[in-house]
């Protein structure tokens, strides 16, 4: 089949692909009404499931099928508006959003996102969110079809409120402790809405950090992996063909081997750097060559866009003490050759830091930095042990050498 390119962005229908094991285990869930926590690392695909995964509930016609964002979310308040906006298409919520607004007038669902989304704003505040937030899940569930509602980026939700400052730290754990108690009330009482939950950062770190690990236990977890060799080799001869491009499958599995964890955007952007190159150089067929040329690019200033996205969302997972562990960890790490051995994990226990090492490996682990072996821990992604060596590992000295 013809599979055009993805961009950098999430896809749905024809740019999708694979992921049909996950598809079928999220039908599975939502017939029994299991309410569910997508967890992977960054770039791994989860938007992009969960819109292809509402696109074909919709066309199916037996569920409401419901996408909100919650990465611009501020307060419990903006979320309430965020989640009227999106279930707008509901004719059971017509009457309640119009009762939210008084200014709304005429059709919901043909409303500007944007628009509605303000106007709602304004009618619900601190007060009022959770009695206004109640409503709608009511309204959902006397909905003539079940409703299916993903939320997308929860725990940067979550890290929002818990704020920057120590001052404000005491007050954000109680407000995103208020806010998980509600929405886990929501999810027990209203058995007609099925939740599926998903963030580009870890949320049972973010809620580890918060001591609100219990929030979690209403949600089956469903990991979403990396591609094994014979899905990106197969992503990339797809692709190919699309692009009436001559790339022999030995090359696209050099790909796969110099990647490490075939992650699928990272897979796809391999492509769209190959692509480029033998369009600026007027050849239709990928040499051998191209496959280093191309990595190292990704290595370069065009592939830090992407990459240092990972250690932004590192820093907003961690806070600022672990966040700074975190960089001595990883760097560490990738100058000893991609693993962090047990010895000198044990020589960081001891230099007291101000974050916690064990804390800070729990994270790494599970956000897919690192994964634990016999030896210690490593680099999952070869790009980026490769990319972070670069960033970081030039003048890092590494902590045996430390004092002599």
């Amino acid at each position: 089949m013809a599979l055009p390119k993805a961009g950098s962005n999430w896809v749905e229908g024809d740019r999708f692909f694979d992921r049909d094991a996950e598809l079928e285990q999220l039908r599975q869930r939502v017939a029994d009404g299991t309410h569910t926590l997508i967890t992977a690392q960054r770039r791994m695909g989860k938007t992009s499931l969960l819109r292809e995964f509402l696109r074909r509930l919709r066309k199916e016609g037996h569920f409401e099928a419901v996408f909100a964002d919650l990465e611009s979310a501020q307060t419990a308040a903006d979320v309430v508006a965020e989640l009227g906006t999106a279930s707008r298409h509901i004719q059971s919520l017509t009457s309640r959003l119009k009762a939210m607004s008084a200014k709304v007038t005429g059709r919901i669902d043909s409303l500007e996102a944007f628009e509605l989304k303000v106007q709602l704003r304004a009618n619900v505040d601190g007060g009022t969110w959770r009695q206004q937030g109640e409503a709608l899940f009511a309204d959902m569930e006397r909905s003539r079809k079940p409703v299916v509602l993903a939320v997308d980026e929860l725990p940067i939700f979550l890290t929002t409120v818990l704020g920057d400052s120590a001052e404000q730290r005491g007050e954000g754990t109680r407000d995103a402790a208020d806010f998980m108690n509600w929405l886990r009330t929501m999810a027990q009482r209203y058995r007609r809405v099925t939740l599926i939950l998903a963030g580009s950062i870890g949320l049972m770190p973010v809620l580890r950090r918060l001591g609100l690990s219990a929030q979690a236990n209403v949600y089956a977890p469903l990991e979403l992996k990396a591609w094994d060799e014979e899905t990106a080799i197969a992503c990339l001869g797809e692709l190919a063909g699309t692009a009436g491009i001559d790339f022999p499958a030995d090359l696209r599995g050099q790909v796969c081997g110099r990647l490490r964890c075939c992650v699928p955007h990272h897979v796809q952007q391999f492509f769209a750097h190959l692509e480029e190159r033998l369009v600026r150089d007027q050849r239709g067929k990928a040499e051998r060559s191209d496959i280093e040329a191309v990595y190292d690019e990704m290595l370069g200033v065009r592939g830090q866009i992407d990459l240092a996205h990972y250690e932004d969302r590192l820093q907003m997972a961690l806070g600022e003490d672990d966040y700074l562990t975190a960089l001595e960890l990883l760097t560490e790490a990738a100058v000893a050759g991609g693993t962090l051995a047990t010895n000198t994990l044990s020589r960081y226990r001891d230099a007291g830091l101000s974050g916690s090492v064990d804390s800070v490996l729990y994270v790494l682990e599970h956000d897919g930095y690192l994964v634990p072996g016999p030896q210690g821990y490593r680099f999952v992604s070869g790009l980026f042990e490769d990319w972070w060596r670069a960033r970081h590992g030039a003048h890092f000295v590494p902590i045996k050498q430390r004092g002599t």
